[in-house]
């Protein structure tokens, strides 16, 4: 079993903990944690892409000249597409581009991710954290006290407000419940701060 140092707030050690081997200590699969990425970015995309197509565009209801005796090609309509103005053939249309990966492709490619950030060392486990009220500065001395100065992904157990809120206006930094942990959210940090109430707590599910 992976074994990672306990800090405390300040970044003082108070101890060691254990992390479960089938979530933080497998073989990191990058070409399932990419269909992930993938998957995700999909999902997220708005997909209110839109064009007009023939019987969309304004005009067009008279035939611009006679079918035959002009010397010109036969025309129908001035909003053909062939036409400037005229509507757009085969264009894009709303839609969603959200699709879904197997059960066990997500959970192998969530472990994957985890169990990178433990081989890379860029894991921090924290005995507990809270805040009385939201204070960015406090916050930000905690990332002083861990010497994290990059991009940092902090998982916590629950939805703490206070520490959603101490967090929100430092930059790089994203505050995320262990339920609402993702692949995308884990790669895109350097960082990984998770409290150890939140390891029990993704262990629980993903083991």
């Amino acid at each position: 079993m992976p074994k990672v140092a306990l800090l405390n707030q300040s970044g003082s050690k108070v101890g060691d903990i254990e992390l479960n081997d089938t979530v933080f200590g497998i073989e990191p699969n990058k070409h399932v944690m990419f269909e992930a990425v993938l998957m995700q970015r999909a999902s997220l995309r708005q997909g209110n892409h839109k064009v007009k197509n023939r019987s969309e565009v304004r005009g067009g209801g008279r035939k611009p000249w006679r079918q035959k005796g002009t010397g010109r090609a036969r025309q129908g309509s001035i909003r053909s597409p062939q036409w400037r103005g005229g509507g757009v053939v085969f264009g894009p249309v709303p839609r969603s581009y959200s699709y879904k990966l197997p059960k066990k492709v997500r959970r192998l490619a969530i472990k994957s991710a985890l169990s990178s950030k433990v081989v890379e060392e860029n894991i921090v486990v924290l005995e507990a954290l809270s805040f009385d009220a939201p204070k960015t500065k406090e916050f930000a001395n905690v990332l002083k006290g861990l010497s994290i100065n990059s991009k940092t992904l902090v998982v916590t157990d629950g939805l703490d407000e206070n520490v959603a809120l101490s967090a929100r206006n430092i930059p790089g930094v994203t505050v995320v419940p262990a339920n609402g942990i993702s692949v995308l959210d884990v790669i895109g940090h350097d960082k990984l701060v998770i409290t150890k109430s939140a390891v029990e707590k993704v262990e629980e599910v993903l083991a």
